[in-house]
C-alpha cells in the first residue's frame, strides 16, 4: 500500500523535524505523537476513516472543529487540554504549509482556530510542616525506605522535574565541595544545581550502599527500581502517592488533596521565594527561559502579600486629627469646592 502524504509528512515531522531542528525532548515528541494518535481515534470513530487513508486534503479546519469538541464532550477533557492538543496542531500545520505551499490557505485556517479561555488554577505547593510530615515517613531502617527517603529529598532540594529525575546518571553528582548536580531540562538545556550539605550527606551515603561510588559507574542510572531498571515516572508518582497516603493517615491535615511530583518543584520554589531569593535567581534554579514563568509563584503567595502590604502601610497617627466631619478646614474645602 502507498504510504499518503499525510502519513509522509507526519513522519518527517515527528521523527525528523522535531528532534533535529526543533531540538524538543522525546517527552515533549511524545505529547505531540499523542494528540495526532486521537485524531486517528477521532476519524476512526466519527468518520469512519482509518489512519492509513487519511490524507492531507482529508484534514481542514472543520474537521479539527469537531475533533477539539470531540475531545471536550466525548472525552471529557479541560478546557486546558484541548488548548493543549490544538496548540500541538497548530505548530504541525504551521510546518506543514512550509512543505506543502499549495496547501498553505488550510494551513492558516486551521492555525485561526483559537484557543479557549480558561479560568488560572493556583499553584499547588507544600508548607514545610506537610513537606517534614512526607519526608518523615520512609522507613529508614529498609534499604527501600533509605532509596525513597533520598529520592524525595533530592526531588524537593533540586526543584527538579520528573523527567530530569529519570535522567539524572551517577555521573552528574558532584558531592565535593560546592556539591551540585547537574540536570537536563527541556530541550537539552542543562543547568547546575547546588546541593545542601544534608542532602549531600544523603547522596553519598545511598551512593555507597548502592556500590554506585567506584570508577564505571558514571553512566548508571542514579535512582533504579528493585529490578535495577530506571526509575519511571509512574514509579516515583507510586512512590510519593504512598508516603502522602501514610501522612493523611497519621492525622495531616493541610496537605493538599492532589500532590504529584511537580508539587515538589513548585514547593521548593514557593520556599525560595519567601526566604526572599530574587526571582532571577529563582528563575536559573528551575531553568526557565523567561522571568515571566517565574512570576507566576509570587503571584500566588499569600505571605509574601502580606508582608508586602504590611511594609507598604503607613501607620497614622489619629490622635491628633479631628474626625474628617469635624476639621474645618477641611470642611470648608469642601463648601467651597461644592458651591454652587
Amino acid at each position: 500500500m502507498k504510504p499518503t502524504d499525510f502519513a509522509e509528512l507526519l513522519t518527517r515531522y515527528l521523527s525528523t523535524y522535531l528532534p533535529g531542528q526543533k531540538n524538543l525532548s522525546p517527552h515533549t515528541i511524545g505529547s505531540y505523537r499523542d494528540t495526532f494518535k486521537l485524531l486517528f481515534r477521532y476519524c476512526l470513530q466519527e468518520k469512519g476513516i482509518r489512519a492509513q487513508h487519511l490524507m492531507l486534503n482529508m484534514i481542514d479546519a472543520p474537521l479539527i472543529r469537531g475533533f477539539l469538541q470531540w475531545l471536550e464532550e466525548t472525552r471529557g477533557c479541560c478546557i486546558a487540554t484541548r488548548n493543549q492538543r490544538l496548540a500541538a496542531l497548530h505548530a504541525f500545520f504551521q510546518y506543514a504549509q512550509l512543505e506543502k505551499p499549495e496547501r498553505i490557505l488550510f494551513c492558516q485556517q486551521i492555525m485561526g482556530i483559537p484557543y479557549k479561555k480558561c479560568g488560572k488554577t493556583l499553584v499547588n505547593y507544600l508548607t514545610p510542616e506537610a513537606l517534614k510530615r512526607i519526608l518523615l515517613q520512609p522507613n529508614l531502617s529498609t534499604a527501600r525506605g533509605r532509596r525513597d527517603r533520598t529520592l524525595l529529598v533530592v526531588l524537593y532540594d533540586t526543584a527538579a522535574r520528573v523527567q530530569e529525575m529519570l535522567d539524572l546518571v551517577v555521573g552528574d553528582v558532584r558531592l565535593e565541595p560546592p556539591s551540585v548536580i547537574r540536570l537536563r531540562g527541556k530541550g537539552n538545556k542543562q543547568r547546575q544545581v547546588p546541593l545542601m550539605a544534608k542532602t549531600s550527606e544523603l547522596l553519598a551515603s545511598y551512593l555507597s550502599e548502592r556500590r554506585l561510588n567506584f570508577p564505571g559507574k558514571e553512566s548508571h542510572p542514579l535512582f533504579f527500581n528493585s529490578r535495577f531498571h530506571p526509575m519511571t515516572r509512574a514509579g516515583i508518582a507510586y512512590i510519593l502517592n504512598k508516603y502522602v497516603e501514610m501522612a493523611r493517615n497519621e492525622g495531616g491535615n493541610g496537605l493538599p488533596k492532589r500532590i504529584s511530583p511537580h508539587v515538589f518543584r513548585h514547593t521548593k520554589a514557593m520556599h525560595l521565594l519567601q526566604a526572599n531569593v530574587n526571582l532571577i535567581y529563582i528563575r536559573d534554579f528551575l531553568g526557565h527561559v523567561d522571568v515571566s514563568t517565574t512570576e507566576i509563584y509570587a503571584r500566588v503567595d499569600s505571605e509574601v502579600k502580606r508582608k508586602v502590604l504590611e511594609e507598604a502601610y503607613m501607620q497614622l497617627d489619629q490622635e491628633d486629627r479631628p474626625p474628617w466631619n469635624e476639621d474645618e478646614d477641611l470642611m470648608g474645602w469642601l463648601q467651597k469646592v461644592c458651591r454652587p
